[in-house]
């Protein structure tokens, strides 16, 4: 009998023993696993907080480009042959990238020339998601820059303070920052800005938009005629549709 509780003894001891091991083992990896959620979580959150507490005084200043015959948020003469729009949200990548990379060669090329005529329509949808609306606040923005004939170097301000979609490059303060920036009358600026004074024409340009077919931003047309839909079009895409255009006109 003895002998048979010694062995039930040992049986027991063991059996505790494992599950002690199996806790322990447990602990470690919920441990670990919380590591691993707080280290994820950590890197979603300080970026963000980063940018949100970014002096709103740090702007980065565009490097002025030459705009033959501004008019507004157009630009080249109102009688040229033919007709460029270019449809954009500021908070799109690829419409910095066209900004900066296609479209001062078209300008140069065609603009500064009176062969064409180049309007910037606004295309707001990359905030349609989210409470804060940086791109319909961008728009707005812009156009009242546009009354002071000043849009143009304010699309290059925004373009170049763009850090994110929806992650508080475009703020309503860094907007007012913007235009400080560039020397608006703040005043005026403010006025305009405050009152959302351009929500119909933003939403008319929206509409134009979507009638014409666009889908995604950049979009560019050349007389009515989309040019490489769902494509950043290239300068030699672009080159091709207006010397078309302009043949067959």
């Amino acid at each position: 009998m003895a002998k048979k509780q010694s062995s039930t003894s040992k049986r027991q001891a063991i059996r505790e023993q494992r599950e002690r091991k199996q806790r322990q083992k447990r602990i470690t990896t919920i441990l670990v696993l919380a590591g691993v959620a707080i280290v994820i979580a950590a890197l979603l959150i300080v970026p963000s907080l980063q940018r949100a507490l970014t002096p709103v005084g740090e702007i980065v200043t565009a490097v002025p480009k030459d705009r033959p015959m501004v008019d507004g948020a157009a630009m080249g003469d109102a009688n040229a042959p033919v007709l460029i729009q270019v449809f954009e949200d500021f908070q799109c990548p690829s419409c910095r990238q066209y900004s900066q990379d296609v479209e001062p060669a078209v300008v140069e090329t065609y603009v500064a020339t009176g062969k064409v005529r180049y309007e910037f329509h606004q295309y707001p949808f990359l905030d349609d998601r989210v409470a804060t609306k940086e791109s319909d606040q961008a728009a707005n923005a812009s156009l009242c820059a546009a009354e002071q004939n000043r849009f143009w170097e304010y699309h290059d301000t925004l373009f170049a303070n763009w850090n994110g979609e929806n992650q508080g490059a475009f703020s309503d303060k860094r907007l007012v920052a913007f235009a400080e920036a560039i020397d608006l009358d703040m005043n005026t600026f403010n006025s305009c800005f405050e009152s959302n004074k351009y929500k119909d024409r933003i939403s008319q340009d929206l509409n134009e938009g979507t009638s014409l077919g666009v889908t995604g931003t950049p979009s560019v047309f050349v007389n009515g005629q989309t040019v490489r839909p769902g494509f950043i079009p290239t300068f030699q895409d672009i080159q091709q549709a207006v010397e078309a255009a302009l043949a067959g006109g």
